[in-house]
């Protein structure tokens, strides 16, 4: 939150949204009431993430709740005696909230972001535009703070969203194209079965030779340390030091002086950020978002098979026909919308939308299996 913002939060003061002889409207204090119960709970929402932080991001939440204190005061001034007693806070926020105080995870962030950024701030004319610009600036602030979480998980989450999808939909379209071809309901439910353990072992195995064949190619890219070995015994006159730094990138100033002073004719390092050491050791493994091969390929076995289960439960417990079809049907959609609706979450966006999309596509490819089930039950018939 940048001091220009804070200098300016009172620029305007909240007697000039009224003149003291004026008596606000029941419109108004209403609204200004709901703006002040959903800013004292979204400060302690900052609060409560920042009891579960360290270091920088705790003076960070805790700096997001002073500013939110700020236009908590902005209302009661407006408010004045007609403040009454504390006015619940609307149900995004309380959500808000609950999940703070007993997850505190990304996710809480995320939806942070996309209430900072549905601020009504700048269309209220009783709202100063300091506090409209505040907003605005939080949303950025949040949004990098989710960012932050968003990379530890990007990796295993995104194994673990495509398993658990991939188990739904593959196994939901197996067990509709057998159950339309007029087979017995032992055998849809065997081939349910299969169809779990099968996709489940190629997701796991996929996801480990793909993260696997992914890291080390992006770790065949990183120079060695090759020439501090073999730069002493180079010819002066005729070698290939240069060309390797050009390869690197290195403009052909800043190559020749590496050479110079690989060479030993240089007996300072004159510019420190033209020195390429890979061979020491990372604070940070630089292919964070990328995941471990392991994690990947667990995550995507154990979310494929959690999802793949989901559509021969009715048949496990004894269901048989169109009945069991229709649960499986059920079940299968309450997952996809949890599914779509995690993925809006993490990514800021609207959970509903992203939720039905996810819908829309696996009971559209179930739907279509099924289409092809009855022409292929009617032609074998």
């Amino acid at each position: 939150m940048s001091q220009h913002a804070r200098s300016n939060s009172h620029a305007t003061p909240p007697e000039a949204a009224h003149t003291p002889q004026s008596q606000p409207s029941p419109s108004n204090i209403k609204r200004w009431r709901q703006y002040l119960a959903d800013e004292r709970a979204e400060a302690a929402v900052y609060r409560d993430l920042a009891q579960n932080r360290e270091g920088e991001e705790r003076a960070i939440l805790l700096a997001l709740a002073e500013a939110e204190g700020r236009h908590e005061a902005h209302w009661l001034a407006l408010l004045g005696d007609y403040a009454g007693k504390p006015k619940r806070a609307s149900a995004r926020s309380r959500f808000l909230g609950f999940l703070a105080r007993h997850f505190g995870s990304v996710f809480v962030l995320a939806l942070a972001q996309r209430a900072e950024g549905r601020s009504p701030y700048a269309k209220d004319p009783n709202a100063t535009p300091a506090m409209a610009a505040d907003e605005q600036i939080h949303e950025e602030v949040v949004r990098g703070l989710a960012t932050r979480g968003r990379n530890r998980l990007a990796g295993t989450f995104r194994a673990a969203v495509f398993g658990a999808n991939d188990g739904l939909v593959s196994n939901l379209s197996l067990v509709m194209g057998m159950a339309a071809s007029g087979v017995a309901s032992t055998v849809v439910l065997l081939s349910g079965i299969a169809g779990l353990l099968a996709g489940a072992m190629s997701m796991g195995a996929g996801e480990f030779i793909s993260v696997r064949s992914q890291r080390e190619l992006l770790a065949a890219t990183r120079p060695t340390q090759i020439t501090l070995a073999a730069a002493p015994k180079l010819d002066l006159e005729h070698n290939e030091l240069l060309l390797v730094y050009l390869a690197r990138g290195m403009s052909r100033e800043a190559a020749e002086h590496r050479v110079a002073e690989r060479m030993g004719l240089l007996s300072c390092d004159c510019d420190p950020s033209l020195s390429l050491q890979p061979d020491l050791p990372e604070e940070e493994d630089q292919h964070e978002a990328v995941g471990t091969a392991w994690g990947a390929a667990l995550s995507s076995f154990c979310f494929f098979a959690s999802g793949a289960i989901v559509p021969i439960l009715p048949f496990l417990f004894g269901l048989t026909g169109v009945a069991a079809l229709v649960v499986a049907g059920v079940l299968v959609g309450v997952a996809l919308l949890a599914t779509g609706a995690a993925v809006g979450l993490l990514s800021g966006t609207s959970p509903l939308t992203r939720g039905l999309r996810q819908l829309a596509i696996g009971l559209g490819a179930a739907a279509i299996t099924y289409l092809l089930g009855l022409l292929f039950g009617t032609a074998v018939g």
